[in-house]
């Protein structure tokens, strides 16, 4: 049985590498994609590592490229950048969900009907699986938070204390 795949954009790869948590995301059942040129200008010079762990890169298709191009200059919601355009565009391509902690991407991603999910979500797919505990999931969270992560403390709080008791 092949894994699902999730496009991902930079941010939740940035808070996945922060919070020390690649080797338990890419344990999921679960194919993690990214664009080869989001990469290639986002995070190849600071998270290069991140593709030996298991990303996979994708080109975008001539289709998706012109979807991506009219997504941006649409400004249906103002400030999604072009990459994050090019991340949306892949998810649709590849008739998959979209990681992303932007939250102006995750609206635009809603508009264009495109599932989403996020950093709380993959950390309880890795609790759920048993790849980390509450207090590794506490600890990479803490992480992400001390590197200026924008996540949702009450939550992440809330996440925690349910998988903390029922441990």
């Amino acid at each position: 049985m092949s894994k699902k795949l999730l496009i991902s954009d930079a941010n939740i790869i940035i808070d996945i590498v922060v919070g020390e948590l690649q080797s338990a995301l890419f344990a999921l059942d679960y194919e993690i994609g990214t664009p080869d040129i989001l990469y290639a200008e986002e995070l190849e010079d600071q998270h290069s590592e991140i593709i030996d762990a298991g990303l996979v890169l994708f080109e975008l298709k001539p289709d998706a490229v012109n979807y991506a191009h009219t997504l941006h200059q649409q400004n249906l919601i103002p400030q999604v950048s072009v990459n994050d355009c090019i991340a949306l565009a892949l998810a649709q391509q590849e008739s998959c969900a979209l990681l992303t902690g932007d939250a102006k991407l995750k609206q635009l991603a809603i508009i264009e009907d495109v599932s989403v999910r996020g950093t709380l979500w993959l950390v309880e797919e890795m609790l759920k699986s048993k790849l980390i505990n509450a207090s590794e999931a506490e600890m990479a969270y803490q992480k992400m938070l001390d590197d200026g992560s924008r996540l949702p403390v009450e939550k992440i709080n809330k996440q925690l204390d349910r998988f903390a008791s029922e441990n």
